[in-house]
């Protein structure tokens, strides 16, 4: 019997699978937080973590209309959003130059230079996270997520946030 009990108890101890989102949105949330700690210091302190969504999908072109969809919010929420952006200097609406009767919503050159700030952040902080896990671990988690999730993360979340 002793042997039995030394063996379960050195079994690992499995979660609920309730606790996988949880753990999920923590680690989310302590890299988003940390992004926009450091985003703060250097020079970008109203960014919210919302921006940060619409700043991508205002990276891949096109109008209001195309934001809200890949937002999955409504055109008068993106028109919002957007309205916000401009007024801190990370984008501005131009004519478009396909199509005399659309507006297009393009970044400024702040929005452009936030956005290359936050991707080589992330990059440090997926750097830091995997010296602290250790560098096979972080690719073996990399690996898991993208098989668990189907496809690419941020195509994974279009149309869903407003949801």
């Amino acid at each position: 019997m002793h042997g039995l009990l030394e063996t379960w108890a050195t079994m690992p101890i499995r979660r609920p699978g309730n606790a996988l989102p949880f753990l999920l949105l923590g680690a989310f949330r302590a890299l988003i937080d940390d992004l926009h700690r450091q985003l703060a210091e250097q020079g970008h302190p109203q960014l919210k973590p919302v921006h940060g969504f619409a700043l991508q999908m205002i990276n891949r072109g096109g109008s209001i209309t195309d934001l809200g969809r890949r937002l999955g919010v409504t055109k008068q929420a993106a028109h919002k959003t957007v309205m916000g952006l401009e007024n801190l200097g990370y984008a501005q609406r131009r004519p478009s130059a396909t199509d005399r009767r659309r507006i297009d919503v393009v970044l400024t050159g702040r929005g452009v230079e936030a956005l290359a700030l936050s991707g080589a952040i992330l990059n440090q902080l997926r750097d830091e996270w995997a010296s602290r896990a250790g560098e096979e671990e972080m690719q073996v988690l990399e690996e898991v997520l993208e098989r668990a999730s189907g496809q690419d993360g941020m195509d994974r979340i279009l149309g869903w946030l407003g949801s």
